[in-house]
């Protein structure tokens, strides 16, 4: 490894790319097989439902039932895309990143005349399929319920490829940003609300994540491996993405290839809205959306007061921003609760904390605003360099604190901030990932040669004056508690503010740990040394193996659980930490 990674554990390389969770079941592969999976009835008045998640390849599944079965496409029951988009027009907006969470659902997609003929047209059908989103609802005699779904990264990866459109209008050859902003304030939110509706309803899952080879699990095994799951330690699909600024320790650590990115600038490795869950069935893996997971084991996942808080949504977001040998990230701020709700739509925000898993000499934070600047100036200067393209001296108006490895650096919505180059940040915030308002990107072009969507008059809506030097020292940096102590070791708390409700502990220990879930889903991470093991001290789980700079998702139905250092780190010092939602005052 180069000097880059120096410091870090040894055991990095062992990071886990493709965890799975194993469970019991049967997978069938091939679209021949699983046809002949769907129609073992022989029965001539089978009517077949196949609903998909927007994403899906719906082209890819008509394909393989042409020839079997009469086809319906339920996208030919659509309204006009023109209606569609005069319909989704207030959600959408006209703002390059920015819309409001819909209220629509997918029953509003369809042409109520079309859907409503071809109801009673299928339910006189013998031998039919309908494919497409919302088949279900075309097919509500269907004999055999199939659901598509669809991870929304594997969404965006094709989106970037213009390889799919979103729901009832033709945009696959929009920016990327219009394409995404779409599926994030419209599309995905009417899927899962249909998702929540009929999932457990459906005979089959069926994966399509890999073009050319699908796989089918009945229903009941995947309602079985999200049960298991829900009762365990597991870790989502991590996923990695270049960027302007991004860095070169995270293809070191995680063993990443470089041959078509310049950098890997994150790696959102908790975010169970974007990432998937995968499932070992006797060897074959069978990829599904983290959410799944949120939506049909709540409770046990989230805990009682979290899912009477936040209801069907994962509020803790783990991810990692690599500035190493790159660059600053783009200074920022985040909406405050108020603006978040009444502008969007969302009912939390998007604070956060940076904790510094690695860093080099000149790593640094900007983090608030130096004492007694004039913020009206500084957003003067801030409209003359994006519009006339000149520079911005974020030093004169913004505090730099030096950033070094284990720090703690919190970042409460209306703080102005960004991590600055050479540093690893594990990111520890709330879920709302999108609602960032860049205010300055260095003068830098996107990876597309584009600028990036600054959002000054956003930000200045939001940004907290009052959080100047003499603040952000007491309030937001390294602000640590010794809160427990044993043999072999010590519970610190880190964080974070007391406007957040995510409470962050780290421990630093060389034998075993006890830990309590404190009625909440936590997540946690090794930040120091190679290799822990988590256990059951009732034997709900077989022991749980972490390596270095895994995030590890705890549900809140384990209650009690272990922390032990593991093979080579076996009586070395280790640390973990863990966020979960404060359930106490």
């Amino acid at each position: 490894m180069s000097n880059i990674a120096a410091g870090v554990a040894a055991g990095g390389v062992n990071f886990r790319k493709y965890p799975t969770i194993k469970i019991e079941g049967k997978v069938v592969k091939g679209w021949d097989d699983i046809w002949n999976k769907i129609l073992n009835d022989e029965s001539a008045a089978r009517i077949v439902a196949v609903d998909c998640y927007v994403g899906v390849d719906v082209d890819e599944i008509i394909k393989s039932a042409e020839g079997r079965m009469k086809v319906v496409d339920t996208r030919a029951l659509f309204r006009t895309p023109k209606e569609v988009e005069d319909m989704t027009a207030a959600d959408v907006t006209d703002d390059a990143i920015f819309g409001y969470i819909t209220r629509l659902n997918l029953v509003d997609f369809f042409d109520p005349e079309k859907l409503s003929y071809a109801v009673e047209r299928i339910g006189n059908c013998k031998n039919v399929v309908v494919i497409g989103p919302g088949a279900f609802l075309a097919a509500p005699a269907a004999t055999t319920r199939v659901y598509a779904d669809m991870a929304r990264w594997e969404i965006q990866l094709r989106m970037k490829k213009k390889q799919v459109s979103g729901l009832g209008v033709e945009n696959r050859h929009e920016d990327f940003n219009l394409q995404y902003k779409r599926g994030f304030f419209v599309d995905w939110r009417v899927c899962d609300k249909h998702k929540k509706a009929f999932f457990e309803k459906s005979d089959y899952l069926l994966d399509t994540t890999q073009p050319g080879e699908p796989k089918l699990a009945d229903m009941a095994t995947m309602k079985n491996g999200l049960k298991q799951a829900a009762r365990q330690p597991f870790s989502f699909k991590p996923y990695f993405d270049p960027g302007p600024w991004g860095g070169h320790w995270l293809e070191e650590v995680c063993d990443l290839p470089t041959d078509d990115v310049p950098n890997y600038a994150w790696c959102m490795n908790c975010v169970a809205e974007e990432n998937s869950l995968l499932f070992d069935i006797e060897g074959e893996i069978i990829e599904i959306p983290g959410i799944d997971l949120v939506f049909f084991e709540t409770t046990s996942l989230l805990g009682e007061a979290v899912e009477g808080r936040f209801g069907k949504e994962f509020p803790i977001r783990f991810d990692f921003l690599d500035t190493m040998d790159g660059g600053n990230l783009s200074l920022q701020v985040h909406p405050d609760i108020t603006y978040i709700q009444e502008k969007f739509g969302m009912h939390y925000t998007q604070d956060e904390s940076y904790y510094l898993l690695d860093a080099k000499e000149d790593a640094s934070v900007y983090l608030g605003f130096k004492e007694n600047v004039d913020v009206d100036e500084m957003f003067d200067k801030l409209k003359q360099a994006n519009v006339n393209g000149g520079d911005f001296d974020a030093d004169a108006y913004v505090n730099k604190f030096p950033a070094r490895k284990h720090d703690h650096f919190l970042i409460p919505s209306g703080t102005i901030h960004c991590s600055g180059k050479n540093s690893l940040v594990l990111e520890i915030s709330a879920t709302p990932f999108i609602f960032t308002f860049k205010l300055w990107d260095w003068g830098r072009l996107g990876l597309d040669g584009k600028p990036r969507p600054i959002n000054i008059e956003h930000g200045y809506q939001v940004i907290n004056r009052e959080r100047d030097t003499a603040y952000a020292k007491k309030e937001l940096i390294n602000v640590f508690e010794k809160v427990g102590e044993g043999p072999g070791w010590t519970e610190e708390r880190t964080g974070l503010h007391r406007r957040e409700f995510i409470e962050t502990r780290r421990h630093w220990f060389t034998g075993k740990v006890e830990h309590d879930c404190h009625g909440s889903v936590n997540v946690l991470m090794l930040v120091e040394g190679e290799q822990a093991v988590i256990e059951s001290p009732s034997n709900q789980f077989a022991p749980f193996v972490i390596n270095y700079a895994e995030t590890i998702v705890i549900p809140a139905s384990v209650e009690k659980y272990t922390i032990s250092p593991y093979g080579k780190s076996e009586g070395k010092k280790l640390a973990t930490i863990k966020a979960f939602v404060r359930t106490k005052a």
